[in-house]
């Protein structure tokens, strides 16, 4: 069996004090083992290389830890040395109907929130752990199986190859030039953003870009339309920001323009994803955008558009990014789109990778603003993915995916018509890695209030991941439904999970009816 490197624990010392030092020692060890500083199977460093580091004698330390072998809180292995035991003289003689906080410390009084703090921990984003790999239905998750993971180790161990000392320091905090400048040329010409590498911000994920452009942006009760439904992940990042949030509906045609006019004239600020709306997948039309943007430079107000997935379009005609309309309708008159952009949903989550396009007149407070955040992502992984696109291989991987993405689309449309016929109606997708799928109303086996998420919950304790739609709305919708994703997920887990949801809805509206 192999074991961790021996650790020296820091365990201060007094010569003055009347108690003996092995005592001292003994003690300090003590406290540390039972405040599960050092945790069971932690192995402490030889007597000797002890002693030397507290500038005691050898035969000090031994006593202490002889003291504390006879105990039970340490154990002594063969040929192997001195370990933290498990379990504790404590834990062995505690009553089990001891009750601990999540802290570990009994009977501890939560916290004391401010009131941004507890509309912040009342907002649940997070869902389940992917454990033992993607399950259906999880939406806003990418083809992982997809990704080049071999291609992405020799960028990275040729970034590491040819790193210099310099390249160790802190890095830009808008982010490693040559990543700035390949973002604005593949945006430029895949989403027709006009933009200077200059103006380009690398973030850790569109997450932070949100945050980071909501603090710099908006102050304590400044009102900020957001779509109804829409990105429920949006929603902390402007609480935090002390925002007043303003929902305004959304249709076919996307965001709702003169309801949001109606409800919030003076707004700050718009959060909007007009290529494809989430969850609705709705495209905002020519004539919303142009009054968006109109409304936007009359109030003064700021749009911000996520444009998270534009790129998986495998029906109907691409359309630019509102950022272009900004720049192309008001030439001169000052841009008031703020375009963001990630490369977790195009390649995958753990690179938080991400970037914003911002106004000139804000590229420096900006900067501030991400320095601020966190300095800067990751250079070597930032100019792994410069490479990874100048190279030509995220345009590769973007065609390779909207390709898989549409087979794995039609492949959920067939295994819903064949196992959920007349139970649940899925929306038409045009694009993206997700689907509204409706609860009929009018099936044999009747509907009733609630049974959405009761059938979320069941969904959820089959192993799949069903999120109802309801929870992407600030007010209860008209009709409920589920938010499902398909582009995570195999062809086969895709036929198996719809059988499998339809024994889940068939159970649940059996026992409603029992």
């Amino acid at each position: 069996m192999r074991y961790a490197d021996p650790v020296i624990p820091l365990v201060s010392l007094d010569a003055r004090s009347a108690v003996p030092l092995y005592e001292q020692i003994y003690a300090g060890l003590r406290e540390r083992i039972v405040r599960g500083t050092l945790r069971p199977g932690t192995r402490i460093a030889s007597t000797r290389t002890f002693a030397a580091e507290l500038g005691v004698s050898r035969f000090t330390v031994v006593a202490a830890l002889d003291r504390l072998l006879a105990e039970g809180y340490l154990v002594a292995r063969a040929r192997s040395g001195t370990f933290v035991a498990g379990p504790l003289p404590e834990q062995m003689m505690r009553a089990p109907s001891v009750r601990r906080s999540a802290g570990g410390a009994p009977n501890a009084r939560p916290p004391h929130l401010s009131a941004r703090g507890r509309a912040l921990s009342a907002v649940v984003i997070t869902g389940p752990r992917q454990d033992g790999g993607p399950r259906p239905f999880h939406p806003r998750r990418p083809a992982l199986d997809l990704f080049p993971t071999r291609l992405w180790a020799r960028l990275i161990a040729r970034q590491w190859r040819s790193t210099s000392v310099q390249d160790l320091d802190y890095g830009e905090p808008a982010g490693h030039l040559l990543l700035r400048q390949a973002i604005a040329e593949h945006v430029s010409v895949s989403r027709a953003v006009s933009c200077e590498p200059r103006q380009v911000i690398v973030t850790s994920g569109a997450q932070q870009a949100f945050d980071m452009l909501f603090r710099l942006l908006l102050d304590p009760g400044d009102r900020v339309w957001m779509e109804e439904p829409g990105y429920l992940d949006v929603r902390p990042a402007l609480i935090g920001a002390g925002a007043t949030l303003v929902p305004v509906p959304v249709d076919r045609d996307g965001i709702y323009v003169n309801a949001g006019i109606r409800r919030a004239p003076r707004a700050r600020m718009a959060m909007v994803s007009p290529s494809h709306q989430y969850p609705t997948g709705a495209t905002l039309t020519a004539p919303r955008r142009a009054a968006l943007l109109e409304w936007a430079r009359r109030a003064g107000a700021w749009i911000v558009e996520d444009d998270y997935d534009s790129y998986f379009r495998y029906r109907g005609r691409p359309i630019p990014a509102l950022q272009r309309f900004d720049y192309d309708s008001a030439p001169g008159r000052g841009a008031r789109v703020i375009y963001v952009g990630t490369f977790s949903k195009t390649m995958f989550p753990a690179l938080r990778l991400g970037f914003c396009v911002v106004p000139d007149e804000l590229v420096e407070a900006a900067a501030n603003a991400r320095a601020v955040a966190s300095r800067n992502a990751p250079m070597t992984d930032q100019a792994a993915l410069a490479a990874f696109i100048l190279d030509g291989h995220y345009d590769r991987h973007l065609r390779r995916a909207r390709v898989i993405y549409q087979e794995r689309y039609e492949a959920m449309r067939a295994a819903f018509d064949k196992h959920l016929a007349g139970v649940v109606t899925l929306a038409d997708a045009s694009a993206g890695t997700h689907v509204v799928a409706w609860l009929d109303a009018g099936s044999r086996r009747g509907r009733a209030a609630g049974e959405v998420a009761t059938i979320s919950r069941a969904a959820g304790e089959d192993g799949m991941v069903v999120f109802p739609f309801s929870r992407y709305c600030l007010a209860p919708p008209r009709r409920d439904g589920f938010v499902l994703g398909y582009g995570g997920v195999s062809l086969k887990q895709i036929a198996s999970g719809a059988e499998r949801l339809a024994r889940v809805i068939d159970r649940v509206s059996r026992a409603r009816h029992s």
